[in-house]
């Protein structure tokens, strides 16, 4: 069972005439590794066919040298992916690839989740196209395939699909001879464009331009779609954007070396750690993270508190996710495959542990724990974002509501069952605060319950408490 956040995925595209554009992408995916770790593709064309591999598992797994050369070609796409609900199936590996002819193909990478497939169910049934066995970014793929087949450009064919992806959506398009890239009205998913030499990347995030040498150029705007070809870079604004970023990048998701609204999220995450600390005041020795994603939270609640940091947790960095059933005597201990404490640290000491958020409470009660049996005097958890309350659809495995346990359990119920001395969350205004931005540019819904882009029909899944008034 999984208890953190989960992203969907991480995409990538390159298009250049100099460029073997699967040669960039390959380590551009590699950047975007934590983004999705289920399995990877790239599709690639040299203008006149259109290639593609894919597979379950981690991008060191997925392509040989021999896969890679045989992805020739000036330009392609790629994506990493996480399922957001159910398990992983091979079959819905992307880029999703569909033939329109014997001659023209389009391989489509989305980031994002359509929480109602109603409308687009719908159309594809009236066109006599079956639905059967399809998820969201196969569907989005169909209809954007009949649009193509009936003599639209590819941009046409998804600006004509556009009204029945009712969710969040980035997405990268290509045929044989352009790429396409496209955010939703809220831009509630990060996607940017990069510059190398005479092409044009689009990343997940700004890390992954870096890797390859890559300008950041900027952002594609909510509700823009851009389109890359032989004639160059231009833009189509579809509809009025109105931007709501998905606040998880700067608490959770995105890596720290990436910008993102042009906003450091390394800097973001020590001023969470920080407004934390002017927030709640604790005695204690120690200042310990919960690696990876919490540590730049810890050292700003560190220099705020003026209470030493250290790694008192080590991670195991080359243990991913496994399909493979644990023996009997360590299913218990899947945490520590991950996760070991440093006992000669923690012993005897007050410990405030620092994290970024509380989902289920199953691993974040295994870590204390384990804080607990290294020796540790006292252990204070501090978590660097409000009350994760409602699940989302846009794109993040959230388990179901029932499932969150702060939306069924008070503060100090949580505490007593995650074992303990003292739980402090930051504010809602404090994490608005820290991050810099206007509330208004973000979306809160994991903490508010309020959802920019309507759910549907998923609404009736969703339940308010009269004590969440007091965000």
């Amino acid at each position: 069972m999984r208890s953190k956040l989960r992203e969907k995925c991480g995409i990538f595209a390159v298009f250049g005439k100099d460029f073997k554009a699967a040669r960039l992408v390959h380590p551009g995916l590699w950047a975007l590794q934590h983004r999705g770790q289920e399995s990877s593709g790239i599709a690639a064309s040299d203008g006149k066919k259109l290639r593609f591999k894919k597979g379950p598992g981690l991008v060191a797994h997925v392509y040989s040298e021999e896969d890679l050369k045989k992805l020739t070609g000036h330009l392609a796409i790629g994506q990493n992916r996480y399922s957001t609900s159910g398990d992983f199936f091979d079959a819905h590996a992307q880029p999703i690839i569909a033939k329109i002819n014997n001659k023209k193909s389009i391989a489509l990478a989305h980031n994002g989740n359509l929480p109602s497939v109603e409308k687009i169910k719908n159309f594809l049934d009236k066109k006599s196209i079956s639905t059967k066995g399809l998820n969201d970014s196969d569907m989005m793929t169909q209809i954007i395939s009949y649009f193509v087949k009936g003599n639209n450009s590819l941009e046409k064919a998804i600006g004509k699909s556009w009204p029945y992806f009712t969710g969040s959506f980035c997405i990268l398009a290509m045929d044989e001879k352009k790429i396409v890239a496209a955010r939703d009205r809220c831009g509630i998913r990060p996607l940017c464009i990069g510059k190398l030499n005479s092409g044009y990347i689009f990343a997940s995030e700004s890390c992954a331009l870096d890797i390859i040498g890559a300008k950041f150029l900027r952002e594609v705007k909510p509700g823009e779609m851009v389109v890359v070809d032989e004639k160059g870079i231009r833009s189509i604004q579809v509809e009025k954007g109105d931007q709501k970023l998905d606040v998880f990048e700067f608490v959770y998701f995105a890596r720290p070396d990436s910008i993102i609204l042009g906003k450091s999220v390394d800097q973001i995450r020590q001023n969470l750690g920080k407004q934390l600390a002017k927030e709640h005041t604790v005695k204690g020795d120690l200042v310990i993270p919960v690696p990876d994603s919490a540590i730049p939270a810890a050292i700003g609640f560190s220099r705020q508190s003026q209470i030493p940091y250290y790694p008192g947790i080590i991670k195991n960095r080359y243990v991913h996710r496994t399909f493979i059933s644990p023996e009997e005597h360590t299913r218990d201990r899947i945490v520590q495959l991950k996760l070991n404490p440093m006992k000669h640290i923690l012993k005897n000491k007050r410990i405030i542990v620092v994290d970024d958020s509380i989902v289920r409470g199953t691993t974040c009660r295994q870590i204390i724990k384990m804080v607990r049996d290294g020796g540790a005097k006292s252990v204070h958890l501090m978590i660097s974002s409000p009350p994760v309350r409602f699940p989302d659809f846009y794109g993040i495995n959230t388990p179901n509501q029932k499932e969150l346990i702060a939306s069924y359990k008070s503060h100090g119920a949580i505490a007593k069952e995650i074992g303990v001395d003292s739980l402090h969350y930051l504010s809602y205004k404090g994490l608005i605060q820290a991050i810099g931005l206007p509330e208004s540019k973000l979306c809160m819904s994991c903490f508010t319950g309020k959802y920019p882009i309507d759910i549907g029909e998923r609404s009736k899944e969703i339940n308010f408490h009269p004590s969440y008034a007091k965000i």
